[in-house]
């Protein structure tokens, strides 16, 4: 895969793709999800598992970069999984996706002092995703949650 050319594509184009991405694995996995209408608070998949209630997921988008770049959310946002999408780089071969559960994201995510303005921001730094959360990659059966209930 080439990634030295320009993308051909905005960061809006992005996010939308990736979250038409996680929908669609999650669907073929058996899981029937769609994304949610523009700027729906919190989450931006809803999947419906035929064993427990809806299921609310957030996804995020990054290309995969090494050093100081990060993904996050706000510990208020409301979700059940955290979806994590890392397109192809250079350092980085091919796309990766990674479906979370919301509890295990919070038990790995860092955090500032409370006492700082960004105190509700969760977050991970990009090229530590596929170590941190190796178990969860293409989890689009969306296993190893407790699920919440109705």
């Amino acid at each position: 895969m080439e990634t030295t050319s320009p993308k051909r594509y905005t960061t809006k184009q992005m996010g939308d793709a990736c979250e038409m991405i996680v929908a669609a694995e999650l669907t073929l996995a058996g899981i029937p999800a769609l994304k949610v209408p523009e700027n729906w608070p919190g989450y931006d998949v809803i999947a419906q598992p035929f064993d427990r209630p809806a299921q609310r997921v957030s996804v995020k988008s990054r290309t995969f970069k090494r050093g100081s770049a990060y993904v996050g959310y706000n510990d208020y946002d409301q979700f059940d999984w955290l979806a994590i999408v890392l397109l192809a780089s250079q350092d980085f071969e091919d796309r990766a996706a990674y479906v979370i559960p919301r509890e295990f994201a919070e038990a790995k995510a860092r955090r500032d002092k409370l006492t700082s303005k960004t105190a509700a921001e969760r977050y991970f730094r990009v090229d530590q995703v596929p170590e941190i959360f190796a178990y969860y990659r293409n989890n689009f059966a969306l296993e190893g949650a407790v699920s919440r209930s109705a």
